[in-house]
């Protein structure tokens, strides 16, 4: 049967390569994005099965629209990925309230009205499948990414306490919890009007990434995906580098934040040259 999904931040990374895998096993995607453009181009690419929509995930009327619109076209909803997401890091005496603000409303706002609005619509069908995108940074510690983690564990607890609940429905959650993966969010300063952190300089956080291991191609992880949401899973996290990371925190969550944190001022002071 042809699936129906919405995937926010379709328009680049985890998000495009979510619509092209889910394009290619036969299912329809509504690609949307902030970025109208970006959107257009991916569903373009991919054929009739795709269509775009421009939205800003704050907005939360704006996602219910979407939602709305793609059930009276086909009739139902079967697949939502609360994707889009950006990243806000640095020094946290070098961070407002403005960054905190933007980081809540996007990474972890933008989730609730992307739930909000289809867990209704999924509830009343009593079938679907929420999918939320966390990150590793969602289960572990991580230095100089404070607004970053905490959004990304409001997710994962999210997600965990709304399965809880949704099976009542027949719907399943999934929270996605990837490591270090090949995307644009490595290249990013954060929010163009807001201050820049000392520590980010362009191509900063990707050239830390890649110091930690070879990056993980968003097409695999699309497909790690997948398969996790078709069997119902918890949890979606890979690679194995991440789950291997998360397991040794939950054995020894003390140590590991001790040296995390060791890790992190050294990597702090190589980022901003003292």
């Amino acid at each position: 049967m042809t699936r129906i999904g919405i995937v926010t931040g379709g328009g680049s990374g985890i998000g495009a390569a979510l619509s092209r895998a889910l394009v290619a096993r036969g299912d329809t995607v509504v690609v949307a994005d902030i970025d109208g453009a970006a959107a257009e181009r991916v569903a373009s690419d991919l054929g009739e099965r795709a269509s775009a929509a421009k939205v800003d995930v704050r907005d939360a009327a704006a996602v219910q629209a979407v939602v709305d619109d793609t059930v009276a076209a086909h009739g139902r909803l079967d697949l939502i990925f609360n994707n889009a997401g950006i990243a806000v890091g640095g020094d946290d005496l070098e961070l407002g309230v403005a960054h905190w603000d933007r980081i809540i409303d996007i990474n972890l706002r933008g989730v609730v009205n992307g739930v909000q609005a289809a867990y209704p619509v999924m509830a009343r069908q009593r079938s679907g499948s929420i999918v939320n995108t966390a990150s590793v940074a969602g289960l572990i510690p991580v230095p100089f990414l404070s607004p970053y983690v905490a959004v990304k564990h409001a997710v994962v607890g999210m997600s965990l306490s709304l399965r809880g609940e949704a099976k009542a429905h027949n719907v399943n959650v999934t929270v996605v919890c990837p490591g270090f993966t090949d995307t644009p969010i490595l290249d990013s300063t954060g929010p163009d009007d807001l201050p820049k952190p000392t520590s980010l300089r362009e191509g900063s956080a990707r050239e830390s990434a890649q110091r930690m291991g070879k990056l993980y191609s968003p097409d695999a992880l699309a497909q790690d995906i997948l398969r996790g949401v078709d069997r119902k899973k918890a949890f979606v996290v890979a690679p194995r580098q991440a789950r291997l990371i998360w397991r040794l925190y939950r054995i020894m969550p003390v140590p590991f934040a001790a040296i995390a944190g060791l890790g992190g001022r050294r990597e702090h002071k190589r980022m901003v040259g003292v």
